[in-house]
């Protein structure tokens, strides 16, 4: 599919429809603090909401609604002639469409699919409405605090792998030549977001997910630190003693499936960040 690229200077007839048609039907994939916004403006616990209304643990928002007359679900959280009930709450995926962020070398692209602008095809409304610069639009939308939530939890992700290399690299089981390691790493990478979830379990889905953060904070950037000191707290708990090599073997194992189920719920490529990690393990002395 061809993706055009934007400027936050580029005009696009960006004011949103109230239709709902972006409600329907879409894949919305969800960070720990995107699950504990929508939980706090839903005013359950992050534990609730996560069962209640999403899917793998919680990298994904249910879409199990009424039907449009396309026959796609409605999103969990749409009232019938109303539109989103938790609309102060919403992700980021919720605030950019019909964009998509791309981040290369450290810089943020704002992009759709196709040549044709998404909303003009499904909401033919927005052919009367005022057009509004990109950076207009993510402004008046709000995306600042998720755009720097994502960003946070892109650097969580590579320290979780962290852990996954030093289990490998640094403790003798890539000197030993075995080849074990990598292929399970590379298993993981064509597995779905449910056997994933499965594979981690509950322990530490949870943990991933519903971080026990007792002193709430709505700053982004703290929560991700926080939740990133809960992660790296608890593999030094579960793994800072073991010896054998089946037991590095399932501690790195583990620790890659956490990162790539996280890079899912950023709505990254888990394949192309998978084949990359592979890659530095082999350069570094790691065989497959």
């Amino acid at each position: 599919m061809q993706t055009t690229k934007l400027s936050s200077q580029s005009v696009l007839p960006l004011t949103c429809s109230r239709s709902g048609t972006c409600c329907f039907g879409k894949a919305v994939m969800l960070n720990p603090w995107e699950l504990h916004c929508f939980s706090k403006e839903k005013k359950r616990t992050p534990r609730e909401f996560r069962d209640l209304y999403t899917d793998f643990g919680g990298i994904q928002l249910l879409f199990d609604g009424k039907q449009d007359k396309k026959g796609q679900q409605a999103c969990s959280q749409y009232v019938d002639n109303f539109g989103c009930s938790v609309h102060l709450g919403r992700p980021l995926a919720c605030r950019l469409y019909p964009l998509g962020r791309q981040i290369q070398f450290d810089k943020a692209q704002y992009i759709f699919e196709g040549e044709t602008f998404p909303c003009l095809t499904d909401c033919a409304e927005v052919l009367t409405l005022p057009k509004l610069s990109v950076g207009a639009y993510l402004k008046g939308q709000g995306t600042g605090p998720f755009e720097k939530a994502q960003d946070e939890y892109l650097i969580v992700m590579q320290n979780i792998a962290d852990i996954a290399f030093e289990l490998l690299l640094d403790s003798g089981l890539a000197a030993s030549k075995e080849t074990k390691t990598l292929a399970a790493w590379r298993k993981i990478g064509n597995e779905t977001p449910e056997f994933l979830a499965k594979r981690i379990g509950k322990e530490w889905i949870d943990c991933l997910m519903i971080p026990e953060i007792t002193n709430e904070t709505d700053n982004p950037t703290t929560f991700a630190h926080k939740h990133n000191e809960i992660l790296l707290l608890k593999a030094q708990e579960k793994f800072g003693s073991i010896q054998t090599h089946q037991e590095l073997l399932e501690a790195s194992v583990l620790m890659i499936a956490i990162a790539l189920h996280l890079a899912k719920g950023l709505g990254a490529n888990p394949k192309e960040i998978l084949d990359h990690w592979i890659e530095i393990a082999k350069n570094n002395g790691a065989e497959e």
